[in-house]
């Protein structure tokens, strides 16, 4: 049996490119998730190695999918290799069960670590840099300007939230949050 899994790193990411390569691989059964892989608990994740037996394949499109870091991918590849499963990943082909294959594969998922890594520190520097930019907010810019909301708690006098949502664009939870704002300045 083939059993695929596919995994992004956030709700925001789009898993359907993974599942359409994992179905064209002819898996028989996909898990697939929305979680951090730097996770431990990937629940997803569990059910297919918990669901694997000797003589079964594992499939991941990338080797980044499959574990948090290059020991827990050394560990979950033995621990499969030692049950009699078979791992491909398909962007390097199927793992074997040889001292060429782990060397292969620790050398690729170190390389995947260290691109994380760098991901990482990229993203702690450029933080770092844009806090000593004047006027730096941490977040999300706001939608929608104080004005445009103004207007929007004005309208409210007359129509009903969902009449307001629809003619704004603003959604009904965004105007609810504002107008308590508003009470509680008052």
């Amino acid at each position: 049996m083939k059993i695929g899994y596919a995994r992004v790193s956030t709700v925001n990411q789009d898993l359907e490119a993974q599942l359409q390569q994992l179905r064209n691989e002819n898996c028989d059964k996909i898990y697939a998730e929305k979680i951090s892989g730097v996770k431990t608990e990937r629940a997803e994740f569990k059910k297919a190695i918990n669901e694997l037996k000797e003589g079964d394949t594992l499939v991941v499109t990338k080797i980044d999918r499959f574990a948090r870091n290059t020991r827990n991918a050394l560990e979950i590849i033995q621990e499969l290799f030692d049950r009699g499963v078979r791992v491909h990943i398909l962007n390097m082909g199927i793992i074997e069960n040889t001292p060429t294959g782990k060397l292969i594969f620790s050398v690729f998922s170190a390389f995947a670590q260290f691109e994380r890594d760098m991901i990482v520190e990229r993203t702690t520097e450029g933080k770092e840099l844009a806090k000593q930019q004047e006027g730096y907010k941490e977040g999300r810019p706001k939608k929608y300007t104080k004005k445009y909301l103004d207007n929007a708690m004005d309208m409210l006098q007359r129509y009903s939230y969902n009449q307001v949502s629809e003619m704004t664009g603003i959604s009904k939870s965004t105007l609810i949050r504002a107008k308590r704002k508003i009470k509680m300045q008052n």
